[in-house]
């Protein structure tokens, strides 16, 4: 209240706001934002949409408010909920290598704005091993049946029981859902599955390969021409599979689980360890058990095995 005045000076009733939105600019709100077009926008990009098409101009939290009290605030664009009919694609347990492949398309930077190559990829989803790849210029279904029969033939995919063949999982791009694409796969008796749309997750090896590819400190960021992009590629994924110590599959590389070494790499590994442990239990059963701590000066000077053979002995 201003300095100077009682209350039995001020006005009864709601304090009235002068800048109050219209109700005419409120419908404008959510007629944009019911419009099938923009219903994937978020209510910031909705509302600096409607601020490019002189629309209307109100502020975010405006937006926001109106949005909110008709219930129209769930969550929108890539991180909203799904309408529940959709499925995720089933995943039957996988005992070795070539029994389901994913596959995906990533971008590669190149020194030109605007232009990008493309790098194709196929993983085995149980080793983790890139069966095939491909850099291009272009995202197109050609490619892409490329990069499939690439993979047959590396892999002698065809020598095998049609019921042995690997089914392969992608995403709904438009490359992925191709005739030719789906043609190739169906002639080969290779069943086909899609993630679910705004899903990484149904599909989530490859993109996590695309990850390690462009995390490491080697990786270059862009590519001059193609040609570039393919000698560095050459290079590393023979380190991926042939060096790289892949955390999703117990530390061994992708190869070696493909050839079906991962078990019996693992068991050995699980081995030494025990041995270790019993080793270092022992050692320590014999110092804590000495009296006269005669023994404590050897845990400075020897290594292990050295304690070892001394208190045995």
């Amino acid at each position: 209240m201003r300095r100077g005045v009682g209350v039995q000076d001020t006005k009864p009733g709601p304090r009235r706001v002068l800048h109050r939105l219209l109700p005419l600019e409120r419908q404008q709100v959510l007629d944009l934002a019911r419009e099938e077009k923009y219903a994937d926008m978020s209510h910031r990009i909705l509302t600096v949409t409607a601020w490019e098409m002189n629309m209307f101009f109100v502020s975010f939290s405006t937006v926001y408010r109106i949005l909110r009290d008709e219930g129209l605030m769930t969550p929108r664009g890539c991180h909203r909920r799904h309408n529940g009919r959709s499925l995720a694609p089933f995943r039957k347990e996988l005992t070795g290598s070539n029994q389901r492949w994913c596959w995906d398309i990533s971008y590669l930077l190149t020194y030109e704005k605007g232009m990008f190559l493309y790098l194709y990829l196929v993983l085995d989803e149980y080793s983790r091993k890139a069966i095939s790849w491909l850099i291009s210029w272009r995202q197109d279904s050609r490619t892409a049946t490329d990069l499939i029969d690439k993979g047959l033939v590396e892999e002698s995919i065809l020598d095998l029981p049609e019921q042995d063949r690997p089914e392969i999982i992608s995403d709904r791009g438009r490359q992925m859902k191709a005739k030719p694409v789906h043609q190739l796969l169906r002639d080969h008796a290779m069943p086909q599955m899609f993630a679910r749309p705004r899903t990484p997750n149904d599909n989530p090896f490859v993109e996590a390969a695309f990850s390690t590819l462009k995390c490491i400190p080697e990786y270059p960021g862009r590519f001059r021409d193609l040609e570039e992009a393919q000698g560095y590629f050459i290079r590393y994924f023979q380190w991926y599979n042939k060096e790289h110590y892949h955390s999703g599959i117990d530390y061994v590389t992708p190869a070696q689980a493909h050839n079906g070494l991962r078990d019996q790499i693992f068991a050995d590994r699980r081995q030494k360890f025990d041995q270790h442990r019993q080793r270092r239990k022992e050692a320590n059963r014999h110092l804590i058990n000495d009296p006269d701590m005669r023994l404590w000066p050897l845990v400075k000077t020897c290594n292990q095995s050295d304690l070892c053979s001394v208190i045995c002995y």
